[in-house]
């Protein structure tokens, strides 16, 4: 039924900056099957892309019902795991672990044999005998499941952090066409600091042990981590987590495939060189759709997304895995990502006292290569208060909120608050006296003439966080004198009427995060698309939902 739109790749693009970033509901978290057995099937399917095109593509999916769903504590709702999904189910596993899987080979017989390797795992496997030959079928890096046979795989999940796994079989052909996923291993024992969060580990942000936890049940907000650390250390603490797989896919090849396999006849011989990838992946979506919800229903085989939210303060596990054949150089804004460990290994100095991981403005993602970093965000350094504070304004409470600094200069000793977390050098400091544009001397920022819309549906007119940051940013609220307004006069406008606010009343900020190579952030050369998403940092009233 597909086959019409492959052959055609022809499409209007319906990558339109207007509409870009309504997807505000859709969270991302680590979604994933539970094991430590797994009945995988090797499948064809057709992949969704933001041009209307579906590209022919093979992918593994579950051979069955899966023993069970992760996030467990708190089920990310509609959960599914098809016969075929790319990437395929993220196998979530605890370390000290006997991993059993199981894979069924259900693609065309003109392709050949399959496998799935396990980088960085002494892995066991069951080699089916040939029926040709009677002997094993042994491939060159792994044992093989022929057309309509299976294989088994089993291997101790030793190594915590995040892993790739993927074919060895033609490999060039098979894992271009989406055979690759990811293996999490928990740690089996995590500090009792990082129940909540507790880090003062050089480079990271000192917290209020606890702060982050009693925060999320003040403001009702469900936990989705899948564990409290990513390794056996204190140091690799988080409070939420993501995991972003990178892929590119060459439409002709899939285009060829297709046509091969349409014909019948012998084993495929598809050409993968010169290679001209056209779409460039995130857990197997292109912006703007990996902005949907996870299991979203328009996307029957790719079902994870890629829409990361925070809120100030919080540590933020990136789990990521170069899944393609190219290094994708991918820029997180706002921040540098602290490397905690790479393939499964926790980088410590030699006494094992701090992280010795990079502090990396670019996160290269290497084929193959799967790493587990922090990313945080306070606002520190800005030199305007983010929350909006007017001293003197006795009609809004959290208006004259106060900001007590600890050692490290953060508020953290009140974890109810809207500013938690909140950089007290700079409280109480204006966005800018005279909106818009106009910055007197000393002024820190000028912002954009909202009028102009460069910011899509995103924007809402106001740099503020926090409940009352539109009215703030546009109301007629009295402000105390050197706030922008005097008891007199009110503050100046930075949101015009005509301005939409940011979706589900959110009021956030939205950081681009990016592939640093242009070509990626496009899909069909058509921007924006393609390896491209944004980290949206919330205000802490606002509660995270990654149940969809």
């Amino acid at each position: 039924m597909r086959a019409t739109n492959m052959n055609n790749m022809i499409s209007i693009p319906r990558l339109l900056l207007a509409p870009l970033f309504l997807a505000a509901a859709a969270h991302a978290a680590v979604p994933g099957i539970t094991g430590p057995t797994f009945n995988l099937t090797a499948q064809t399917a057709f992949l969704n892309q933001p041009d209307g095109n579906a590209v022919y593509s093979w992918g593994y999916g579950c051979n069955g019902t899966p023993t069970g769903f992760a996030p467990t504590s708190t089920p990310i709702a509609g959960a599914i795991c098809p016969s075929m999904q790319v990437p395929g189910p993220t196998l979530i596993v605890t370390e000290g672990q006997t991993v059993t899987v199981t894979l069924s080979n259900g693609l065309p017989s003109a392709a050949g044999n399959t496998s799935i390797l396990f980088p960085g795992f002494v892995v066991t496997a069951s080699c089916p005998a040939s029926t040709v030959t009677g002997a094993p079928q042994q491939g060159l890096l792994t044992c093989e499941a022929v057309h309509g046979g299976t294989v088994t795989y089993t291997f101790l999940a030793n190594s915590p952090g995040t892993h790739a796994y993927y074919s060895g079989t033609q490999s060039d052909l098979q894992v271009e066409m989406g055979l690759y996923g990811a293996v999490v291993v928990l740690p089996s024992t995590t500090p009792s600091v990082c129940g909540s969060l507790k880090s003062t580990t050089t480079g990271l942000p000192a917290a209020n042990p606890g702060g982050n936890g009693q925060a999320k049940v003040f403001w009702g907000e469900s936990d989705f981590r899948l564990a409290t650390a990513a390794f056996d250390s204190p140091r690799a603490c988080y409070d939420r987590e993501y995991l972003f797989q990178w892929a590119e896919m060459d439409a002709n090849i899939h285009k060829t495939a297709l046509a091969q396999v349409s014909a019948g006849g012998g084993r495929l011989n598809v050409p993968t060189e010169p290679y001209h990838p056209s779409y460039f992946l995130i857990n197997g979506r292109s912006m703007p759709d990996l902005m949907d919800g996870n299991f979203a229903a328009e996307y029957p085989h790719q079902p994870y997304n890629g829409n990361p939210h925070m809120h100030p303060g919080e540590m933020t596990l990136i789990r990521a895995i170069g899944q393609g054949r190219w290094q994708h150089p991918f820029h997180e804004h706002a921040n540098h990502v602290r490397i905690l460990g790479k393939d499964g290994n926790m980088i410590l100095a030699p006494d094992g006292s701090n992280l010795a991981g990079l502090l990396m403005f670019n996160t290269d993602t290497t084929p193959g290569e799967a790493f587990d970093g922090i990313f945080y965000f306070t606002g520190r350094g800005l030199n305007w208060d983010p929350y909006g504070h007017h001293p003197g304004d006795t009609t809004d409470s959290t208006a004259s909120l106060p900001c007590l600094a600890d050692v490290n200069g953060y508020n953290t000793s009140a974890p109810t608050a809207v500013n938690y977390f909140e950089w007290c050098q700079d409280h109480n400091k204006p966005l800018e006296v005279t909106p818009i544009g106009d910055v007197p001397s000393g002024g820190p920022a000028t912002l954009p003439n909202p009028n102009i819309f460069t910011n899509g549906a995103w924007y809402g007119g106001t740099p503020y966080l926090g409940p009352d940051a539109t009215i703030r940013g546009g109301g007629t609220q009295n402000c105390a004198a050197g706030s922008g307004g005097s008891a007199a006069s009110p503050c100046s406008t930075l949101q015009p009427s005509n301005i939409q606010a940011n979706p589900g009343g959110e009021r956030g900020w939205a950081f681009m995060w990016h592939s640093h190579n242009e070509r990626e952030i496009t899909t069909n050369n058509v921007f924006p698309g393609g390896m491209l998403m944004m980290m949206l940092v919330d205000s802490r009233e606002f509660v995270i939902d990654e149940s969809n």
